[in-house]
């Protein structure tokens, strides 16, 4: 009535905190995120290649945007590429998942070994130069920056324990400042006629090679170290919203429109003022300084490229716990990392990320420039695998237009091939040759994980009818007692609803105590046979091991009856209270399992105080 259509009503079940889609991420929360280590890379991406090039002399440098031209070529392709792996594989995993289906379980255990250090190390690297920026601006806490990096590991994993999504509204705001910050400081310095100051200590250029095919392959290789990041999107495409694969390739678009622009332009505002590097500040605080001067936009700009370096190892907490419950599914590890929270997040994934990021952090003492000759390795190794393998699908499944696909995915696995090689072998004596270890170990261990459940698959039956189960004439159940009381007569009743015969075990030292138990128990009457077991050394434990195990060994000669021990135990209200209760029953329980078959059951007299 009133032209209100009529509703039906359905009851609403409330959502548990991090269900539905609501707590999934947006396009623009996927690009705050995910995309900060690809975006951030431009603080060291351009820098890396000045400092290979001026090694030519300062004439060299004008090759800095020529090169910076090609790695946003390739930039290109590994963002159309991916945005194809994305409709691919839809479930994330990004070259894990293109190399396990196209190229086989070999080339897929390299995959998932690459992408694992990798986001490791972007971890790592990310908050060292983070620490190194922050140094810059204020040294007086360049003593710290260990404690630094620390601090903000344990921050990005609360965070991140709280829910990707939660984490990628946190950092939008530094997203925004940073990228509004960079891209003025290249539309103003491109409009300045001269830089508007001059920042950091004059070092002298020594020439000390010629600028050959050589140099320019290893600055362009070392520049490729701008495109780290730019896979992690693909990787985790199931923590977008629906349409998942719409949202998370709009998302990888954006992110390498901005950051090709932003590459691109810092090149020509590097080659327009002959840019070297000088004490004490970086390429891109140089840059900064001659856009918007030494005053307070200077300050703000470094701060927040300070921040969101610091910030981008969210990055790899996004991708790679993702990555881990894929490996878990497919047995490579431990199916524990394939369980989620109440909220979307993978737990066990996010905390094993941060311990070996501050292992590694702890190890190198947080020094950038011990990190970053291993950071780029295994992205490439990644890059390589998905499009090899993405050329392997086309070729198989010859959709409409598969050639042209197969064209532009093969020639981004050969530019990303030759830059690898290329970093491998300039970097391998400066660290690169862990990498070269830290893989084969980790495809190892993947293996002998997968190996190990294959084996329990095979003895547990798995996938096969198994044979009708044993007859066995009754059963009997073990119940430990210490005294009558609530809890005994729980335990014993739960006991006679198991088993065909229930006995019980009580241990004792003191023979009036026995006597006691003994009188009270007949008293009770409660139908079941109690046996004490005399203890002159005050034992609880091994007496009723070795009980059950006569028990045992009594039933295996008479034919054979399942034999089961229940436990009662005492569960406080509070789990404060826990400390408090003697934890016995589950060290008996734990032996027992250990030294015997038969079956362990705990029953808990949940307390109201």
């Amino acid at each position: 009535m009133y032209g209100l259509a009529r509703r039906q009503l359905r009851p609403k079940v409330p959502l548990r905190p991090g269900e539905g889609d609501k707590q999934r991420l947006t396009s623009l929360e996927g690009l705050s995120a995910l995309s900060l280590d690809a975006l951030s890379s431009v603080a060291y991406g351009p820098e890396a290649i000045v400092v290979v090039l001026v090694v030519a002399g300062t004439g060299a440098l004008t090759a800095t945007l020529p090169i910076t031209l090609a790695i946003t070529f390739l930039l290109a392709v590994l963002v159309i590429s991916y945005g194809q792996v994305i409709a691919v594989h839809p479930d994330g995993g990004g070259a894990y998942a293109v190399a396990r289906k196209d190229l086989g379980p070999r080339f897929s255990l390299l995959a998932a070994a690459s992408l694992v250090v990798d986001y490791v190390l972007t971890v790592a690297v990310s908050l060292a130069a983070g620490a190194d920026a922050l140094a810059s601006a204020f040294p007086a806490v360049a003593g710290e920056k260990l404690l630094i990096c620390l601090l903000g590991l344990a921050l990005l994993t609360v965070v991140n324990l709280w829910g990707v999504a939660e984490s990628a509204r946190v950092l939008m705001l530094p997203t925004l400042v940073f990228v509004v910050a960079i891209f003025g400081v290249i539309v103003v310095g491109l409009f300045r006629s001269h830089p508007a100051a001059v920042v950091g200590t004059y070092q002298p250029v020594h020439v000390e090679q010629a600028l050959g095919v050589l140099l320019i392959l290893k600055a362009f290789s070392s520049g490729c170290s701008a495109l780290t990041g730019v896979e992690a999107i693909a990787n985790a495409v199931p923590s977008f919203r629906t349409p998942r694969i719409r949202r998370a390739q709009v998302t990888e678009l954006m992110l390498g429109a901005l950051l090709g622009v932003m590459l691109i332009g810092l090149a020509v505002l590097i080659r327009r003022d002959h840019v070297v590097p000088r004490g004490d500040v970086t390429v891109l605080a140089q840059l900064t300084a001659g856009a918007y001067g030494d005053g307070w936009a200077y300050y703000v700009t470094n701060l927040s490229v300070t921040l969101v370096l610091l910030l981008a190892a969210n990055t790899s907490f996004g991708g790679l716990p993702v990555l881990m419950s894929l490996l878990a599914r497919d047995h490579r590890l431990p199916h524990l990392f394939g369980l989620r929270a109440e909220r979307p997040v993978y737990r066990y994934g996010v905390v094993v990320l941060a311990l070996l990021a501050a292992l590694l952090l702890l190890a190198s003492d947080a020094d950038t420039f011990r990190l970053i000759p291993l950071f780029a390795i295994g992205v490439f190794t990644g890059f390589t695998l998905s499009q090899t393998g993405l050329v392997r699908h086309w070729a198989g499944e010859r959709p409409a237009g598969w050639r042209r696909r197969a064209v532009i995915n093969g020639t981004g696995a050969v530019l990303t091939s030759v830059a690898g090689v290329i970093l491998l072998t300039t970097k391998f004596l400066e660290g690169a040759w862990v990498v070269v270890i830290a893989v084969p170990l980790l495809m190892l261990l993947f293996a002998r994980i997968q190996r190990y459940y294959t084996d329990v698959g095979a003895e547990l039956q798995l996938g096969r009818v198994p044979d009708p189960p044993d007859r066995r004439a009754g059963s009997l159940v073990i119940v430990p007692v210490g005294e009558v009381s609530r809890l005994t007569r729980l335990a014993v009743g739960a006991a006679l609803a198991l088993g065909d015969e229930v006995v019980a075990v009580a241990v004792h030292g003191d023979p009036r105590k026995s006597q006691a138990l003994h009188q009270a128990w007949d008293a009770w009457n409660p139908g079941v046979r109690l046996d004490i077991v005399d203890s002159p050394h005050h034992s609880l434990v091994q007496p009723i091991v070795d009980y059950v195990q006569r028990a045992v060994d009594e039933n295996a000669t008479e034919g054979g009856r399942q034999i089961a021990v229940l436990i009662p135990e005492v569960e406080p209200r509070h789990r404060r209270y826990e400390i408090l209760q003697n934890q016995r029953g589950l060290l008996l329980a734990t032996v027992l399992r250990a030294r015997t078959d038969v079956v362990v059951c705990l029953v808990p007299f949940r307390l109201k105080v």
